[in-house]
């Protein structure tokens, strides 16, 4: 399995490492509001990566953060901190809105069938690992303590920018004014903010009363639940030049060497060609599209016709067109779930194709073409059963249960002596039926399948 490496900028191949399993780190969502489509479809993408490893025949450890502190109103260290911000707004406690729309994300991946990490671990119950992290990084020079906070000192890490693509000179020689002058650089970054006795989220710390800045959250979490070696760790692309740039610098100075194999980002979400804005009233949540008349899984289907390093583009007449593709694919599933005929169409070859299309940089817009092609194929039921083999990867609800082969030709066989009259071979096999945990039922257009 190849996926782009967006530190080498090449594809690269993802090897499992002991037992197999292959380590995941996700980047997880600030809980300080609704989350909406654009927000959905970054952990489509972590959901699809991680059903592709798993068709691959490997483990997965995933981990994901919950941000319910720390991410101030700028990804640059500015402004206030989102979730003070959510508790003015909403005249609740930092806390009560970190459950509420945590409780919200959680529903939402439900709703979207998403397969979530092994691991999902909020910021607030790391603060002793996060102290430690930064306790780490001043005691190696890496960090330098003012007024104001303990701040990474990107000066400190040569290969600072590496990610981004704008190197450490650069980045000295092209920063802004800052209006810090206790820092020594303007693009050193926050890893613990000494908090004002009115502030609302705060613990003790070596440096006094305060809180972690938010990139220093992803790092320690990382370290704690995976350890010092993460094969791929994803995020959508605008978290790449600052956050995960920070990551990097903050991972190596603490570990002393590389810590994450393959950097995966995903593009944004458009809306009508455009961002989207609240002036504009095109923030949609996945309650404004049922509103519509569209189920989540339409956007599912949607999200699996646009590459994951592409921009994709919502449009009404896309969720349409997602709609009425999905309806289609479970119909003609199901005259395929019906047929009786075995022919002998080459199967292994379009299986191949499926993991090639899918081993290729998670290429899922060609991976769904691959199964419309299949399925415009002749009535047959090995379609069917490579269809739910493929669906490992799709996560649709195509009902009822995946039927075993050996149950299949089982059934088919009684079919058979049944027509022949051979009533000892039909009850025998229709007994090997229940034995495997299915019951076999005879209808009018011949039988079916259904779990005992």
């Amino acid at each position: 399995m190849k996926i782009y490496n967006s530190l080498s900028r090449t594809k690269e191949e993802v090897t499992a490492g002991e037992d197999n399993t292959i380590k995941m780190y996700s980047c997880g969502p600030t809980v300080y509001s609704y989350p909406h489509i654009g927000n959905m479809r970054a952990y489509l993408f972590m959901d699809a990566l991680r059903r592709a490893i798993k068709y691959n025949g490997h483990k997965v450890l995933g981990v994901m953060n919950i941000t319910d502190v720390g991410h101030l109103t700028s990804d640059a260290d500015e402004g206030e901190d989102k979730m003070l911000v959510a508790s003015r707004r909403e005249h609740k406690s930092p806390w009560e809105i970190a459950k509420e729309y945590t409780d919200i994300f959680m529903n939402e991946t439900k709703r979207l069938n998403i397969d979530m990490p092994e691991v999902i671990c909020p910021a607030t119950t790391v603060i002793p690992e996060i102290i430690v992290f930064v306790k780490t990084l001043l005691e190696k020079s890496f960090a330098y303590e003012t007024s104001k906070g303990i701040y990474f000192d990107i000066a400190s890490f040569p290969a600072y920018g590496q990610l981004g693509g704008v190197g450490l000179n650069d980045k000295l020689a092209g920063a802004r004014i800052d209006i810090d002058d206790e820092k020594r650089h303007p693009a050193d970054f926050a890893l613990w903010i000494k908090a004002p006795k009115e502030h609302i989220m705060q613990w003790d710390s070596p440096w006094g009363k305060g809180y972690p800045g938010w990139h220093i959250e992803c790092s320690a979490i990382g370290v704690k639940y995976l350890g010092e070696h993460i094969d791929i760790h994803t995020g959508g692309v605008e978290h790449r030049s600052v956050h995960h740039e920070n990551e990097i610098a903050q991972d190596e100075a603490y570990c002393g060497h590389k810590v994450v194999e393959n950097w995966v980002h995903l593009e944004h979400l458009l809306v009508d060609g455009g961002k989207m804005s609240k002036s504009l009233g095109n923030i949609y949540k996945l309650d404004d599209l049922e509103a519509k008349g569209y189920m989540p899984e339409d956007y599912r289907y949607f999200f699996f016709t646009t590459h994951y390093s592409k921009q994709q583009n919502f449009t009404w007449e896309g969720m349409e067109s997602a709609k009425n593709a999905l309806k289609s694919m479970k119909a003609i599933a199901k005259e395929h779930k019906e047929s009786l005929e075995k022919t002998k169409i080459k199967i292994n070859r379009v299986k191949e194709d499926f993991l090639e299309a899918i081993n290729d940089d998670l290429n899922l817009p060609k991976a769904l073409g691959i199964v419309w092609t299949m399925l415009r194929m002749p009535r047959d039921r090995q379609i069917y059963d490579a269809l739910m083999e493929f669906n490992k990867i799709f996560g649709f609800d195509f009902g009822g249960d995946v039927i075993p082969t050996e149950v299949q030709e089982m059934a088919k066989e009684r079919w058979q002596a049944k027509q022949a009259r051979d009533w000892a071979k039909a009850d025998d096999l229709r007994a090997a039926i229940l034995a495997a945990g299915f019951v076999v039922k005879d209808t009018k257009e011949g039988y079916e399948i259904i779990r005992d």
